[in-house]
């Protein structure tokens, strides 16, 4: 490490395999592992100043002033004095370095008091104390309860049962529920026997650091015995200990390389389109700007050339000065004069607008959810104009657009239906709407909270059919759930997917009783009676084979396995003689579809003992090999699952959220298109598409492309194109420049007659996204009103977002709830995370985050738009003002022998940006609004314009330039005029330079405050002060700066002694100042005018609406009732992560079996451990949050379960 903090040390070898000894620092010291100490600062207190200003100057347009200033200091150039541009720069400089010194402090004081931390580590055969900077690789150390955790371990020992410990993850994946580790038994035997542990020797070999957080391969070696290790048994640095007094583990990794350092990288930043356009702008300015110096530089070599030499009789040049040295020094003067055109305020306003305009977003209460206690957040403040512009928006489903609750309404059992969709007697069948619920009194450990209807399937229950009962044992059986029982018979489960929770639940009530669970057996109450299952493997689940299964022996002794899945790959494993069983849970499958529920197949076999026996272990082989180990553990599972015998199947319902079919109608009417990505089966995705009004009956046509090929894939995306578009596609519809800088065809927008939609399925979508197909599936699904990809895995959603970014001219927009959202959410150009049932993971990776999908319409539709507005106005106002401040530098110069003078005072120049014209700009920044948030929503077109890019783009700007052009001419050549030859009433004269230049500049702080007026939509009291309160400081200050008293001070410095006094006290002066201000917005008016009348904007037409109502909120719109029946079949998404059937098979999630222990899980922060479904329907939330609860004083949104009808007067 440097003196100036930089890493100077050489990089050293990539590594490939760790390894390391237990309690030999000598041997682990050999390989130079990093130590546990951690720096996230940036600085010291030497390399503070040097580094954070060389960062500073990275920024084009601070080094661009610190080169105006070297210049400045240059006396043969400058004619304006050093502090006009050293004074902004100092200041902007210092606000930066203030900010950037602060975060490092706070990072300074964070690490030392990580760095010095204590734990107890084992040295020389004894337990010390020791600062968490000081452990090392290959370290026993001790952790207690609370304690958290010092690097990454491997766990050793805990005093729980079955050497379990508890771990909350909440700083590396933001969930508060806890995780359970075990570690292995041979380790376990250690206990918490210091001598024993001193012996210990194991030797570790493993996977070299990463930042991977879901997965770990190693093996240990001790006593001549190789065991695998696997991330179940990792305790990771950033973990807290919960509900276990001690436990022992070995430091694997330390410091920088553990995987929460790993994983502490910067995201990529994000930049509006508005940046990216000023960049352009920008290099435009200074190509600008040089041109009209070198313009004035050949106009300085003329004038010397034919008449400097008339001046040097009194004003000699000096020697070796000729013309054309005079015209190199001048070009350097006029670039510094005419700097203004770029002002570093600019670069300030802009982000202090960012910053009020996300604190607005903060502090909605409108976007605040009182059941969940979440109010919005914008965690970016660089992003909000992009808000105003979004043109595609992705969505996930589960939990995005539905609640991500599930309660169990349906299954079918050996062919025969039972139950029905929905918990209110407005849904129900008309022979169920005065039915009682089910009496679950037999069952005295039912949950009181499940509700079902449905009696005939409690009588099959207690008539002991045996397929209803192998139904109800498989669901008791087959899951990865976990009991707590705090008091007999009052049972809290925790599943890591609400779907498991629902199914158990279920179970449960109907008299199978999931009780608890060891790393090798299963007890369940079955009717009453207490019966143990030996657990004897779990195959489990991963996104590829989209099932699990238990292999069990029962009390009987009887080897049985159990099997559940989607329902597709299910029947793929099922015996022939299954094949009419199949075709009616097939109709009942697509019953259950019409009602959008999420579905699931079970099935079961039972298994030969001498075979499994053989499968065993090879199954135990491939568990312990360190190449391929999934690969070859996939390959058992699916010999062992076949030729299964069909119980039948569950149908769970996913409620949709509030307001989630009117928000997408909404979004849909402001053109923007929603395109749903979501792992659940296509015809689930379908129903869900329907009922939250994405698909609509009334469509022409919705393609399903389902090939299972490329060129299926491909005919069946040409056939939906030439549906839509007769006509052949031509080349046309690809602009040859770049829409995303790369050198990519931008694909332009087109239109067809007609509505249509598009479902694919993921894996025609990994053909359609190849090189080849990619532009005629872009082609099809933008010509859609509306795209459901299904199936699809997280690095498909990420696919789909870059395909649109890299061939549309479009900005891009994904919300999501879950970790398998997070990386479409950092593809878009804007990530909206909620947070919701998943964890906290896809907020964790958001710009943005709220707790309801309704919230997305008022943050596109009122806060982005109002942003995207205020920055667009602000920017042509900010070019305005300055470039017609600046436009009178250089006609002056005509008539100043382009001598690089100043046609302002230099105090005016130095506080023209900084303090005259500062706040007007930045109110209308910050409180600026054509209409309010009501007529927003009642006119959701009023956000197209901002798809367009209507309000600022590269014709705007030439506009505005051209505007400044008109300006800088009146406010130059009229004082000019009304000057010359003009006397005061005394009969002297005022024709000076000092009072020329006065009036200019008065006639100008009139000029664009009048302009900021005729710019401004939305008057408060705090723009009317920011306006006259700056005209009031600009009098004030110059009637100070012109006064005796401060020419008496410092002469040089202000040398416009009365010149204030002496011109504004003239009524002709006044008179001039009138007559410039109107010459200068008079065309604006005209052309304003005529432009309203003749061509309207949407803004003009909302605004009169609004003048015509007095501004009144707008009357509620006509509403009717959303309907709908479907025939549409569903399917079920398997919301289950990976690993979690070797996570229960060892153990490390179970608790003591019974209570007096009071030290179960516990509640941490708002979400609780323990299942607890609320409401009528039972529904399952795995945080245990109350699900269906409203907060009693808010109010309603007016948008809740109705469809709008469109409002014919626009």
């Amino acid at each position: 490490m440097s003196f100036f903090g930089l890493d100077c040390v050489k990089p050293t070898e990539t590594e490939l395999e760790r390894k390391l000894r237990a309690n030999d620092r000598d041997f682990n010291l050999s390989f130079k592992y990093a130590t546990n100490a951690i720096k996230t600062s940036k600085y010291n207190l030497f390399s503070f100043l040097p580094l954070n200003l060389f960062e500073q100057f990275q920024r084009i347009a601070n080094a661009y002033f610190l080169v105006l200033l070297v210049l400045q200091v240059i006396p043969q150039i400058s004619s304006l004095s050093w502090f006009t541009t050293v004074v902004p720069l100092i200041l902007v400089l210092s606000v930066t370095a203030a900010k950037d010194a602060t975060d490092d402090i706070n990072r300074h004081r964070s690490d030392n008091r990580v760095n010095n931390r204590k734990v107890q580590v084992l040295i020389d055969r004894k337990l010390c104390s020791e600062k968490w900077m000081n452990v090392q690789v290959g370290d026993i150390i001790k952790l207690e309860n609370n304690q958290f955790v010092t690097a990454d371990l491997l766990l050793l020992s805990s005093s729980e049962p079955l050497n379990l410990v508890y771990v909350e993850t909440a700083e590396l994946d933001g969930e508060t529920n806890l995780k359970v580790r075990q570690a292995l038994p041979v380790t376990g035997e250690l206990g918490e026997d210091v001598e024993k542990l001193a012996d210990f020797n194991g030797e570790v070999r493993c996977e070299p650091p990463n930042n991977r957080l879901d997965r770990f391969t190693g093996t240990l070696t001790f006593g001549g015995q190789k065991y695998s290790l696997d991330n179940e048994k990792i305790l990771l640095r950033g973990c807290t200990l919960r509900n276990t007094e001690w436990c022992f583990g070995l430091v694997l990794f330390a410091g920088p390389e553990t995987k929460l350092m790993q994983n502490s990288g910067k995201s990529t930043f994000k930049r509006t389109s508005i940046d990216r356009l000023m960049n352009v702008l920008v290099l435009c300015i200074f190509g600008f700007l040089a041109v009209m110096c070198v313009v004035l530089a050949i106009g300085n070599y003329i004038w010397e050339t034919k008449e400097g030499s008339g001046f040097t009789a009194f004003l000699p040049r000096g020697d070796g000065v000729s013309a054309g040295f005079s015209t190199f020094l001048t070009f350097w003067s006029y670039i510094i004069i005419l700097n203004t055109v770029v002002p570093i305020s600019l670069y300030v306003s802009v982000e202090i607008i960012r910053l009020g305009n996300s604190f607005y977003i903060d502090w909605d209460r409108k976007m605040y959810h009182a059941g969940s206690d979440t109010p919005a957040e914008a965690r970016t403040t660089t992003l909000n104009e992009e808000l105003g512009q979004i043109k595609y928006v992705f969505s996930d489903k589960t939990g995005t657009l539905t609640q991500n609750i599930m309660v169990f309404n349906k299954c079918s059992i050996n062919g025969k239906s039972y139950g029905y969709v929905g918990d209110d007697t407005e849904h129900r069948p008309e022979h169920l709407k005065h039915r009682k619920a089910v009496d679950f009194s037999f069952n005295p450990l039912a949950d009181p909270r499940f509700v079902f209807h449905d009696h005939s399937l409690v009588e099959a229950v207690k008539l002991e059919n045996p397929e209803v009962h192998a139904f109800f044992r498989l669901l008791a059986l087959c899951h990865t759930v976990m009991a707590e029982e705090k008091t007999e018979g009052e049972l809290l489960y925790q599943a890591q997917s609400p779907d498991e929770g629902a199914l158990v639940t279920a179970a449960r009530n109907f008299g199978f009783v999931f009780r608890s669970r060891t790393p090798d057996s299963i007890s369940i109450v079955e009717m009453g009676r207490q019966r143990s299952y030996q657990l004897l493997a779990i195959l489990d689940f991963n996104n590829v084979r989209k099932r699990m299964s238990v292999i069990v022996r029962g009390p009987e002794g009887k080897l049985s396995l159990f099997c559940k899945g989607a329902d597709t790959i299910i029947y793929e494993k099922l015996h022939p003689s299954c094949r009419k069983m199949m075709d009616i849970t097939t109709e009942h499958l697509n019953e259950f579809a019409g009602e959008g529920l999420r579905t699931l197949a079970l099935a079961h076999k039972d298994l030969d003992e001498e075979y499994f026996h053989e499968w065993k272990q090879r199954h135990h082989e491939a568990s312990t090999s360190l190449d391929d180990r999934e690969g070859k553990l996939d390959q058992l599972y699916e010999e062992i699952e076949t030729e299964l015998q069909l119980l039948g199947a569950t149908a769970i319902e996913d409620k949709l959220q509030d307001g989630v079919p009117q928000t997408i109608e909404q979004l849909a009417k402001a053109d923007i298109k929603v395109w749903v990505l979501t792992g659940d089966k296509q015809e689930t995705a379908e129903n869900i598409g329907y009922s939250c009004n994405l698909l609509r009956e009334e469509m022409n046509e919705v393609f399903i492309v389902s090939g299972n090929s490329g060129d299926q894939v491909q005919q069946e995306l040409r056939n939906a194109l030439s549906s839509m578009k007769p006509e052949p596609a031509e080349n046309s519809v690809f602009l040859s420049d770049a829409a995303s800088g790369k050198g990519a065809k931008a694909a332009e927008d087109e239109t067809v007659n007609g509505e249509y939609g598009l479902v694919i399925n993921g894996h025609s979508l990994a053909y359609a996204l190849e090189r080849s197909m990619e532009l005629d599936f872009l082609r099809a699904a933008c010509l859609c009103k509306a795209v459901i990809c299904c199936r699809v895995t997280p690095l498909q959603k990420a696919q789909v977002v870059e395909l649109v970014k890299t061939y549309k001219r479009a900005v891009t927009l994904a919300i999501g709830d879950g970790a398998n959202d997070v990386s479409m959410i950092k593809a878009a150009h804007i990530g909206v995370g909620i947070s919701g049932q998943e964890g906290m993971q896809a907020v964790l990776s958001s710009d943005y985050s709220f707790a309801q999908f309704r919230f997305l319409q008022r943050l596109l539709l009122v806060h982005g738009r109002w942003s995207y507005l205020r920055m667009c106005k602000f920017l042509r106002y900010f070019f305005y003002k300055n470039f017609t401040f600046t436009f009178v530098h250089f006609w002056f110069a005509f008539f100043c022998g382009f001598s690089a003078q100043t046609v302002y005072d230099e105090w005016f120049i130095t506080l023209y940006n900084l303090m005259y014209t500062a706040l007007p700009v930045l109110g209308m920044g910050l409180f600026d609004q054509d209409v309010n948030s009501s007529w927003s929503f009642q006119f959701p077109q009023l956000y197209v314009p901002g798809q367009r890019n209507l309000y600022f783009s590269k014709k705007a700007f030439f506009k505005c330039a051209l505007h400044s052009c008109y300006s800088s001419l009146v406010l130059f050549f009229i004082p000019y005029a009304a000057l010359q030859d003009t006397v005061r009433d005394d009969g002297r004269d005022v024709a000076d330079y000092q009072s020329f230049a006065l009036l200019t500049q008065t006639c100008l702080m009139f000029a664009v405050s009048i302009q900021l007026g005729l710019e401004m939509s939305y008057w408060t009291a705090v723009n009317t002060f920011f306006v006259l309160g700056s005209l009031a400081m600009y009098f004030a200050v110059t009637f100070t700066l012109y006064s005796n008293g401060m020419f008496l001070i410092l002469p040089a410095a202000f040398p416009f002694i009365g010149t204030a006094r002496n011109s504004l006290s003239q009524p002709n002066v006044w008179l001039t100042i009138l007559l410039t201000s109107i010459l200068c917005v008079l065309p604006v008016v005209t052309y304003r005018f005529l432009l309203t009348q003749l061509c309207p904007t949407i803004n003009e037409k909302v605004m009169y609406k609004v003048r015509q109502a007095k501004a009144t909120p707008p009357p509620p719109s006509q509403r009717a009732r959303i309907r709908r029946t479907s025939s549409r079949r569903s399917g079920y998404a398997f919301s289950h992560a990976q690993g979690y059937g070797d996570l229960v098979t060892s153990g490390r999630y179970l608790r003591r079996p019974a209570v007096p222990r009071p030290s179960g899980f516990v509640n941490m922060g708002r979400a609780t451990t323990g299942f607890s479904p609320m409401g009528r329907s039972a529904g399952y939330s795995p945080t245990g949050r109350s699900q269906n609860t409203k907060a009693p004083d808010v109010e309603v949104t007016s948008l809740q379960m109705f469809r709008t009808i469109p409002d014919p007067a626009l």
